[in-house]
Formats: structure tokens, sequence, C-alpha cells
């Protein structure tokens, strides 16, 4: 450690005259004492005060360039020397000397620069904008033949895309086209997992997932795909599970999804759907998931529905009721749900027995299955008869009341309220409602019109209403202990209350006068107070609404 001292005194001599020669000497010391004990040499470093003079020697002239950018990585792999290396002012003549020519420069440069902004997010924001992306974009595609340079970019990148900032700073350069270029002439699957770390964040960013597309990324992915598909190897396990859910995030973005779907006839599209029924788990994942992100459209929904793919999805979910794979049956629902969206695809779902394979997972007890399952059934409902037919079943209702009241999973408590409101709304029937008040459903529809959701309040209001009107008194008992007509008087007196629910909860009012003992709690409560302030409201038919509920309230009493 002596020589290190001496190394030490003399560097400080030389570097402050730029006396390059004997310089050359020192920094090798300096490495090997490096080699031999990094923390305990690091500590010396910085000291002695030389990591001031670095700057001066990080020169595109210095022949000692490189040397010097490789001490000063091999200190910063200590976290205690990362901000003295900044303070130092090392940061910008380093990001400097990646303009070299010279490629031992650029990869100690790299390493130089990647372990002073190593883990530190505010580091790294500072390299995006000092512009260091383009640069490396641009050392990548001059030297993809230099092992040791690409995997220094391909780290520099995998850190650099995790922050929001570089990510359209990636988008104005051509990384896809380099990423791509380099990836088809990747063996090894570590070389490709380590493209494919890069691939992952930056396909977050809708532009760089079009590029990505037009470069000839999915081609390369579903390459991969054939190859692994029938291997139990872990590493090739793997790789097949990155090379689908890639290309799923791919489909995510619009541009690069109706692309890829080219009007269903795209090669793409077809051999997603033939992952549909392999027999790899994940490849039917990737293939249901894909068929949700192809499915968001109408125009497409139209298509897919039109040519099977509904039967395919059921198929699916056949082959999963028992002990199935609740990521697969989450994926499948999934696409059913988007698939029933445009009103011409329903009666056709409806006829082809969705509703049937739908409702063999009412059992399962996983809140993100429970959750799709519901928004399919809410989807396909819109036809009387269907909702009759499913308002009817006695297995539904009563789960749909359990699940009303699953206040761990705010999604299942409120879709499981909407379908019940749906069914009845979309029924219109007596049965439909006997069913919902036997099975303890009418408090769940009441306290839904409280919702901060204005689209759900009116829903249920709409809903208690055809139950006022259709089927009082069955239901009387239940509304009035779940407090509807104090419920209502609130909803009246408070401003904030939207037109249409001030409008819908008059309406309902009307109704409930059928109902002696609810009719009493209206007189109790003084609702004409609050209608007559009504008659004067700006919108017109709430207006109108109060002054007929005014004239009910006072013929009435």
């Amino acid at each position: 450690m002596d020589n290190l001292s001496d190394a030490l005194k003399k560097l400080k001599i030389t570097a402050a005259d730029r006396t390059e020669g004997s310089v050359e000497g020192c920094l090798d010391c300096l490495l090997q004492a490096l080699a031999q004990n990094n923390a305990e040499t690091s500590e010396k470093i910085q000291g002695s005060g030389i990591l001031q003079l670095f700057a001066n020697l990080l020169t595109p002239q210095a022949s000692c360039a490189a040397r010097v950018a490789n001490i000063i990585a091999e200190v910063a792999k200590n976290e205690f020397m990362r901000i003295p290396c900044v303070d130092a002012g090392l940061i910008s003549p380093l990001v400097q000397l990646l303009n070299s020519k010279d490629q031992e420069v650029l990869l100690q440069t790299g390493r130089a620069l990647g372990n002073i902004c190593y883990d530190s997010h505010s580091l790294q924001a500072q390299l995006i904008n000092m512009g260091v992306i383009p640069t490396l974009v641009k050392l990548l595609g001059i030297h993809c033949h230099n092992a040791a340079l690409t995997e220094m970019c391909l780290v520099a990148f995998g850190n650099l895309a995790e922050l929001e900032s570089s990510k359209e700073q990636f988008a104005s350069t051509n990384i896809a086209e380099e990423l791509v270029k380099l990836f088809k002439k990747q063996i090894e699957h570590d070389k490709r997992e380590m493209i494919f770390e890069v691939l992952a964040p930056l396909a977050e960013n809708d532009a760089i997932k079009l590029q990505l597309v037009e470069a000839g990324l999915v081609e390369c992915l579903l390459e991969i795909v054939q190859q692994k598909v029938d291997s139990n190897k872990e590493d090739d396990v793997a790789e097949l599970k990155t090379a689908s859910d890639l290309m799923v995030l791919l489909l995510l973005g619009d541009e690069s999804m109706q692309k890829l779907f080219e009007g269903g006839k795209g090669s793409v599209f077809q051999r997603v759907l033939s992952w549909i029924p392999s027999d790899n788990h994940q490849l039917q994942l990737a293939g249901a998931l894909a068929i949700a992100n192809f499915a968001r459209n109408d125009g497409n929904c139209i298509h897919m529905v039109d040519n099977g793919i509904v039967e395919k999805l059921m198929d699916l979910l056949d082959r999963h009721v028992e002990d199935g794979n609740v990521t697969v049956q989450h994926a499948a629902l999934s696409a059913l749900r988007n698939l029933a969206i445009p009103v011409v695809n329903k009666a056709k779902m409806l006829s082809a027995g969705v509703t049937e394979t739908v409702l063999k997972f009412l059992k399962s007890e996983m809140p993100p299955v429970q959750f799709k399952l519901l928004g399919t059934l809410r989807m396909l409902i819109d036809a009387q008869e269907a909702a009759e037919q499913l308002g009817k079943n006695a297995k539904l209702v009563e789960r749909l009341v359990e699940w009303c009241e699953a206040k761990d999973h705010a999604g299942v408590m409120g879709e499981s309220n909407r379908l019940l409101s749906a069914l009845i709304r979309h029924s219109k029937s007596k049965d439909v409602i006997k069913t919902i008040v036997q099975s303890g459903g009418i408090k769940h529809l009441v306290t839904m019109a409280t919702s901060e959701h204005v689209i759900m309040q009116n829903e249920a209001l709409v809903a208690l209403a055809l139950i006022a009107a259709l089927e009082l008194g069955p239901a009387e008992k239940d509304l009035a202990s779940a407090q509807l007509v104090q419920i209502l008087h609130r909803l009246l007196a408070d401003e904030r209350s939207a037109p249409e629910i001030k409008y819908n909860s008059m309406v309902l009012i009307c109704a409930l006068m059928g109902s002696e003992s609810l009719y009493k709690e209206v007189q109790d409560l003084a609702f004409l107070d609050v209608v007559s302030k009504l008659r004067s409201h700006e919108n017109k038919s709430v207006a109108q609404q109060a002054s007929l509920t005014e004239q009910r309230l006072t013929v009435e009493s």
C-alpha cells in the first residue's frame, strides 16, 4: 500500500501539470491496488483529493482517458464514492467522452457513468437531459460487433428506460430498429434476455410500440414461441413467457394493435388465434389477452365474433372450469366482455351460449374472475329476454347479493350492484323483481342510490322506480328498513345532486305513494318544501317533474 501512497502523491503533482507520460504508471498502480482491495483503496483515493484532478485527464486527446475512466468505474462500485465523484465534476467530461472513437475509452466511460448513476433516478435524469440517449443509440449501431460495448449500451438502456422522461428521447431515435437488428443476431439465451429487459420498459410507450412493430419485432417473437413451445427446459419456458408477454404488451397501443390486426387478415392475428386451443397455459393466456386487446374497437369485435372467436374462447374456458388456471379464466372472460360491447354482437353471443359458459364460474372465489364474469354478463343483458332469463336464476341472484357485500373488493361489489340493477331495468319483469326481493337484494339497490358515482346512483333509482311500479307490495318492507324515503329526501335536499338524480328521485317518490306505510314516511319528512324549491330549477325536466310531484303530494295529503 506504500506504493499506492507514492502513486497518489506523484499523481497529484503530474495531473496538475498535465504531464501524461509519468501519469500512466501511477494510474496502473491505482488499478492494481483497486483490484486487490477496492473499498480501502477507494477511501484513500477520496482522502487524497485526486478525484478533482481526474476531470482534467478525461479529455479526448488524453492517452490515459481510458485508464482514468476505468479507475472511476472501479471506485464508483462503492456507494460511498458516488457522490464524491459527482462533486468532483466528473459527469460532464465523462459524457463528452462518449463521442470518442476509441472503443476502450467508450467502454470504460460507459462503465464509469453507469456505476456513478447506479440506482439514482436524479443522476440518471441528469444524464438524459445531457443527451446521452441519442449518443448511446448511435454507439450501439456503430459498434454492434463489439460484445462488451453492446452489453454496456444495453445495461445503460435498461436503467434509463425505467425513467418516464427517457421514453420521448428514445422514441426520437432509431432504437427500435437497432434492438431488433441486434435481437435477430443473438442465439444465446442470456444475450436475448438482456435485450428483452430493455424492450419491456420501452414498449410501454405507444410511439415505440409502433416502431418495434414496424422494425419486425413481432416476427422475432412469434419465431421464439414456435421454437420453445414444446420445450420443458427452464430457460425456454422463461423465454416463451417473456416473448408472449411482450407480444401482448405491443397490442396495448391502438396503432400497433390495428397494424397487426390488418382487418382480421393479418398473419400475426391468425398466429395468435392458434395459441388459444394450444395445450400450453402460457400461450392460452397470451392468446386470450391478445384477443382482449384486439377487441378494443367495434369493427374488430364484430369481425372476430363473425369469424368464430367466441366458440374458441368458450372451449378454452370449458377446459378451465374445474381447478382451472385463474389467469387464463380472467383473460378469456376479459376477451368475452370486450367482444360483447358492440350491440350487434350481443344476440350472437347469447345464442352461442356464452352466458351458460360464464355461469359455470359463479362458484369462483377469485375476485379478478368474479369481476370479469360480472362485467361480461352485464354487457350481454341489454335484451329483455336475456335479462329475464338470468334475473330468474336464483343461484345467480343469490351470488350477486353475496358479492354486493364484498367490501374488500370494490370492483366486484360495484359490478354486482350494477348487474342486479340491470337485470331489473332490462327485463322489467315482476318475476325478476320477486327473485331479487326473496334473495335480499333490495337493500343493496337502496345503498347503491347513495354511490359516489352518478351513473350508479341513476341505475339504482331507475331500478327502484320499476320495483315500486311493478311489485311494490313484496318489496315494501325491505325498502322501508333500508330507509329509502330518508335517502331520497337527502338526495333532493342536497344541492350537489346531479339533475338526473333529482329527477329520478321524484319519479320514485311518486311511485312509492302506492304504499300506505311508505307514503306516511313521505308525509312525515315534509317533502313538499324540498320539492317546491325545485320548481324553479334550471333544468327543465327537473322543474317539470317537481311541479308534477308537488301536485301529487298536495292531492294525496
